[in-house]
């Protein structure tokens, strides 16, 4: 609706300050001709818009003007920012409105508060895509948030798989993976991702530290997270899924990669997927796990393990 445009408009400019007519038409996927007619429409109610001519020019409020939320305490906004994945959210299609509503409270919350929470997101990552759900204890989960906050070195006594280690680590950021939480965290000049279930103890240091310039916590989490599918053990096959819904829940398997896939020629609506698995017995649990709606095409012995395991099953069933 046009209303609501104009809205998202004056809070876009608060918020970021002068803005082209094409960055404007790009963020509310509009024309800049629209956004002309809208900036002239705003000005028509009152709303002190005007433009700045020239190869750095694009249109801007008048200084000052801004709405100021009050009681709004930084932690209230805060909870707001970081609760909701975006992952989630784009799942529901509900990405655009989340983000107007974002919009909209930091337009209204003071400068100070709005500063924090550009911090927090580059503190706090949410990645709320599906792998399995589980209870986990993470007792030292509020002593490694401080740290991360507080710029704090951290020593940590972690469980790996060849034993115990202990380290003084640059806690950077929290990542969140649905209920499992990590801090990447830096020592030696080399940055690691811990789980921080595995931390068998944590103590605060006094001394600080300087965040690395240009670290982006989210793009640093999605780079780690490449690297390890990578390094996986890789079993590859191909597969029929039967509609694009099951593509979507396929793709969010952790132990999956998926190369290709292509409509099927021979029955309406299905996908050949083309897939690494890291093993064949993973590859069999997890296909066995969608019943009816993935069949195994290649290779030959998958097909075969899951044909004897169901037939394992219907006797199981029959007896």
């Amino acid at each position: 609706m046009r209303a609501g445009r104009l809205i998202a408009i004056v809070l876009l400019m608060q918020n970021n300050g002068k803005m082209t007519s094409k960055a404007l038409a790009e963020k509310l996927e509009v024309s800049e001709r629209t956004i002309i007619r809208d900036m002239e429409s705003l000005s028509e109610a009152g709303v002190p818009v005007y433009a700045e001519r020239g190869l750095h020019g694009g249109w801007m409020l008048a200084e000052g003007y801004r709405t100021e939320l009050t009681g709004m305490h930084i932690d209230e906004l805060i909870s707001v920012i970081i609760t909701s994945s975006s992952a989630l959210l784009g799942d529901l299609g509900q990405s655009q409105q989340y983000e107007a509503a974002v919009q909209k409270l930091l337009a209204a919350a003071p400068d100070a508060v709005s500063r924090g929470v550009a911090l927090v997101r580059q503190k706090i990552h949410i990645d709320g895509a599906g792998w399995h759900q589980m209870e986990v204890l993470q007792p030292f989960l509020p002593l490694v948030q401080e740290a991360v906050w507080e710029e704090r070195l951290l020593r940590i006594r972690y469980r790996r798989e060849d034993g115990i280690t202990e380290r003084i680590i640059r806690p950077l950021g929290l990542v969140a993976k649905q209920n499992i939480w990590y801090v990447i965290g830096e020592a030696d000049g080399e940055r690691k991702t811990y789980r921080i279930s595995k931390l068998l103890g944590a103590e605060l240091q006094e001394e600080r530290f300087e965040r690395p310039e240009g670290f982006d916590l989210a793009v640093y989490w999605e780079q780690s997270t490449l690297e390890f599918k990578s390094g996986l053990p890789k079993y590859p096959a191909v597969l029929e899924l039967k509609d694009a819904s099951v593509l979507t829940r396929f793709t969010k398997e952790r132990y999956v990669t998926i190369i290709e896939t292509l409509a099927s020629s021979e029955r309406a609506g299905w996908l050949i997927a083309h897939v690494e698995f890291q093993s064949e017995q993973s590859a069999c649990e997890i296909v066995l796990s969608y019943g009816s709606h993935i069949q195994v095409t290649e290779p030959a012995e998958l097909r075969e393990r899951a044909t004897a395991e169901l037939k394992a099953a219907i006797a199981l069933y029959l007896m």
